[in-house]
């Protein structure tokens, strides 16, 4: 199969009549469409020219190869076109898929610092389009192509994904300040007496849930298990809303309820043995690098505002 430069060559010739003509068209010397000419009837099998001293013509089978080459070339355009068209949606539209409290908490305040900083330099940052989701949907989006990159929060590194640490967050246990827990002396529970007792929870697969577990095996062995949740909801806020409202302890990040704790709404109570610090972490399929354009202006922009 020529490559595409020999069949431009052979259309050009078709053209204009000489290998002089082409050459000039093309901007290569006539020697260099001479060379490539006959490098190609070499490698088909099939004589492609005429040369004689008035010009150059194509054979009958020279004919129907041009007008093959014609479509090929055509098409090969409009794959260019369109490769360039996705590079360009790449730099200027990124998804993204973030858990709940990511996308609640912190990368609002990321995007418009980025938009910002773009203003700044005279560009345009590019259009984000995030979904929020729990952290198991998240890696599920990412590895499906469904987003670019994703945020996620658990206690262990994604599998089959790369990622880095973009932030840390602690998990509080939080309680009303007439519970029980909020007038022992001390606020302390044991990471027993939590494991018995429903809480109001996330639903499994949220990364603030997995991490609450794994402290507690942490604490009390691999085969600790939580009771059954007395609510299981699928937002940060309708949790914290939950324990307002009264409807028991719950952990959630310090992020959603730091707010709630400084006024006094709601009362942070240590686990005796365990700390609920966890990493957050951006993650990415294909290379070991994260994905060129809007997806790694993004996560550099994240690090110097960390820095």
């Amino acid at each position: 199969m020529p490559e595409l430069s020999a069949l431009e060559v052979l259309l050009a010739v078709a053209r204009t009549g000489s290998l002089n003509a082409a050459g000039r068209e093309l901007g290569i010397s006539q020697q260099a469409v001479s060379s490539r000419i006959a490098s190609t009837e070499a490698l088909t099998g099939v004589a492609l020219v005429t040369r004689t001293t008035h010009g150059s013509s194509l054979t009958a089978a020279g004919t129907v190869v041009a007008q093959w080459a014609d479509r090929l070339l055509q098409v090969a355009g409009e794959v260019d076109a369109g490769l360039a068209a996705l590079r360009h949606d790449r730099r200027s539209r990124l998804r993204v898929s973030a858990s709940l409290t990511i996308a609640e908490h912190l990368l609002p305040g990321w995007l418009v610092s980025l938009q910002i900083a773009a203003a700044r330099r005279g560009e345009r940052a590019a259009d984000v389009v995030l979904t929020a989701a729990n952290s198991e949907t998240v890696l599920e989006q990412v590895r499906s192509g469904a987003a670019e990159l994703g945020f996620v929060e658990g206690p262990q590194r994604p599998k089959g994904l790369h990622s880095s640490v973009i932030a840390h967050d602690h998990l509080r246990l939080v309680v009303l300040p007439e519970h029980r827990w909020a007038r022992r002396a001390g606020r302390r529970v044991t990471a027993a007496e939590l494991l018995a007792t429903a809480i109001v929870s996330r639903e499994a697969g949220s990364g603030t849930r997995d991490a609450l577990a794994a402290g507690l095996r942490s604490a009390l062995g691999p085969d600790a298990v939580q009771v059954e949740p007395a609510l299981e909801l699928s937002t940060t806020a309708s949790v914290r809303g939950a324990v307002l409202a009264g409807a028991g302890p719950a952990v959630l990040s310090e992020l959603a309820v730091g707010d709630d704790l400084a006024a006094g709404r709601l009362v942070a109570i240590d686990i005796e043995g365990v700390t609920l610090l966890r990493e957050l972490r951006a993650v990415w399929a294909g290379a070991r690098t994260p994905p060129s354009g809007a997806a790694r202006e993004l996560l550099s922009h994240i690090g110097r505002a960390r820095s």
